[in-house]
């Protein structure tokens, strides 16, 4: 059960486990935005879900086309605020009426209306925190080492380079049925990815 837990989680984060073999996958090369995006939906039309695509830049509409849906990373921000708002009503309670309240000249020790520049202040902080983190988390930052960068091909991915990865972990995958698909929809090359070098083809 951990172990599909973990393989659910790594999967959502684009993480793959290898097969025995060391298999990681099928690699694919596309010629441009417009095709990758219709190869993306021809894959899950097709009933793969372990798959993601690579380009120098974000195409819109990739997300519907992989059948992705919102985003979590809002949620992580909105964590964060109420946890900055919670933190900036919390210290300014704690410091004027509990730890060192002070009469002067008979007003409240702790008031919100003169706390809510420090709540608004730390809600953002916090907010943006939360963000950044979860981007983080979400992508399964940081990752020094990634199969894909086993093809010398996928390094143009930088540059002008727009690729289809299919796990070989996914439900459906199989070499033959996998190459025959990718190079249906329009693939310019099809490689299959080890997991180690010393077992790639």
């Amino acid at each position: 059960m951990l172990n599909d837990l973990r393989e659910y989680i790594g999967a959502s984060m684009s993480i793959y486990s290898p097969r025995e073999d060391g298999l990681y996958g099928m690699l694919a090369e596309f010629r441009n935005p417009g095709e990758l995006v219709h190869a993306a939906e021809a894959v899950h039309k097709a009933g793969y879900r372990r798959f993601d695509t690579h380009s120098p830049f974000p195409i819109h509409g990739m997300d519907k086309a992989m059948g992705l849906g919102n985003s979590l990373v809002g949620a992580w921000s909105l964590g964060g605020g109420l946890t900055g708002l919670a933190a900036g009503y919390l210290l300014q309670w704690w410091t004027g009426a509990v730890d060192y309240p002070m009469d002067i000249s008979g007003k409240p020790a702790f008031a919100v209306e003169p706390s809510v520049p420090v709540m608004f202040e730390l809600t953002i902080l916090f907010a943006a925190l939360g963000a950044v983190i979860g981007m983080f988390a979400m992508n399964g930052l940081p990752r020094p080492y990634n199969p894909l960068f086993n093809s010398e091909r996928f390094a143009s991915v930088t540059d002008d380079g727009f690729f289809l990865h299919v796990a070989a972990s996914d439900k459906n995958f199989d070499v033959a049925s996998t190459d025959e698909l990718l190079r249906k929809i329009g693939a310019l090359s099809v490689e299959k990815l080890y997991d180690l070098d010393d077992t790639a083809e």
